[in-house]
């Protein structure tokens, strides 16, 4: 491993202040980070240490009503908190699918969001041809085995996905994310935060040089009644997705009346069916309303040699999750 010098943060602007020197970077649980520098991926002149910031791991409800998480909450203590488990079960879902137990008690929120990819080509520095490492040298996924990679959204420059399960319901759940800088705060949808590859998948996200996420808001939940989180993947413990769903409904009069889907494990980045809502307004819950989402979800889907399965898995995946989010919802209290 790179030899680095290390530094502990008091408070926020003391964090942006030792981050604005040459090759700084936080850390918080570390989970992802200390493997990226140990594999040589990541090499930091200086790690900035954020974990005894005051503040930054609580969960509360804001006087509007929406519920905001502290970038160091710890992807455990997220998933069960009471606020998140009596009005957001979908996240708490999602999470607790994710990872080992012993990860999710390290893993922070914050992180959660801005962890790379887990393609085996990007971890791998005997491959010289990955453009998320080295820019401009190609992609040796497209090429070589590409069974867990894109198969929506993904580019001629990269067909990585991204591999957090919370990420996927927080972009159902309409969250926003909180950031700062030494010149100020500003907030991003998280749908929008987290970017596609195009021709620069080095660039993961929105997040800018000397800046530090310090909360992600979840500003409604009306989809309390009706989500579900479901995970297809090669083993039931500690395996990436091939498909994820979160799926919520509003159910008003056993009419549906407003609808989310987001995909995870098919794009670089949580993947949302913008016509689930058209498709589900105004009818009811049945099989082939969810038939047609899912045949919208997987159009213009761009399979490899060795991913093509993802699609016919993934169309009966948006099924499965929708009718489980119709029909018993996902209230964990």
């Amino acid at each position: 491993m790179h030899n680095f010098s290390y530094a502990r943060a008091a408070d926020i602007d003391g964090a942006l202040r030792l981050v604005a020197q040459p090759g700084a970077q936080f850390i918080a649980g570390g989970t992802n980070l200390l493997d990226l520098m140990k594999g040589g991926i990541a090499i930091p002149e200086r790690l900035v240490d954020i974990t005894q910031i005051a503040g930054l791991a609580q969960i509360h409800q804001l006087p509007a009503g929406a519920i905001r998480i502290g970038a160091l909450a710890s992807n455990s203590d997220t998933a069960k908190h009471s606020l998140i488990r009596e009005r957001h079960p979908l996240l708490a879902q999602a999470i607790e699918s994710g990872a080992s137990a012993q990860l999710r008690n390290m893993a922070t929120v914050g992180g959660n969001i801005l962890q790379r990819t887990r393609c085996g080509y990007f971890y791998d520095t005997a491959f010289d041809e990955c453009n998320k490492r080295n820019p401009g040298s190609g992609c040796a996924a497209i090429r070589g085995y590409n069974r867990n990679h894109a198969v929506l959204g993904a580019s001629e420059s990269c067909i990585a996905t991204h591999p957090s399960d919370m990420c996927v319901a927080l972009v159902a759940l309409d969250a926003v994310v909180q950031l700062r800088t030494a010149r100020g705060a500003r907030a991003v949808p998280l749908a929008d935060f987290q970017r596609l590859p195009g021709d620069a998948p080095q660039t993961d996200s929105l997040l800018a040089p000397g800046e530090i996420i310090t909360a992600v808001d979840l500003p409604s939940d009306r989809w309390l009644k009706h989500s579900a989180y479901l995970k297809v993947r090669d083993r039931a413990s500690y395996a990436f997705a091939l498909v994820s769903v979160a799926a919520a409904i509003d159910i008003q009069d056993e009419v549906m009346q407003d609808a989310r889907v987001v995909l995870g494990g098919v794009a670089h980045k949580p993947w949302q069916v913008p016509e689930a809502a058209s498709l589900l307004r105004g009818r009811r819950a049945d099989t082939n309303a969810f038939r047609e989402v899912a045949e919208a979800a997987f159009q213009g889907a761009a399979p490899r040699k060795h991913n093509a399965f993802k699609i016919e898995l993934g169309k009966r995946a948006v099924i499965r999750g929708l009718s489980l989010a119709a029909s018993a919802g996902a209230n964990l209290t």
